[in-house]
């Protein structure tokens, strides 16, 4: 599990991985090069494809993202699920009942 929880962290420490999860949130299911247009679009990244590839793998180890390939097309897919041991790790704070 620490390890699991070390890459969840890693993936969500870096800008573009997060912009990236954004950009799969909005429109999932993309090729390389599909994200690659809207980061440098809509966010003025002009990362190279091999940069944003290891954003992709990073994020993939992370279990955040998963792949299909259909053809020679490799599509993304974001995968909130390993987000869930944030949220057991730090509960969200209830409201305490008045004294």
């Amino acid at each position: 599990m620490v390890d699991a929880e070390r890459d969840l962290f890693k993936a969500l420490g870096d800008a573009t991985r997060r912009i990236i999860l954004d950009e799969l949130t909005d429109r999932d299911g993309q090729t390389l090069f599909e994200i690659c247009g809207r980061l440098a679009v809509k966010h003025g990244l002009a990362s190279t494809r091999q940069a944003v590839s290891q954003h992709l793998a990073v994020l993939e180890q992370a279990g955040l993202v998963h792949t299909r390939r259909q053809g020679r097309y490799k599509f993304h897919h974001v995968d909130t699920g390993p987000l869930r041991a944030i949220v057991d790790r730090w509960p969200i704070a209830r409201e305490e009942p008045d004294p």
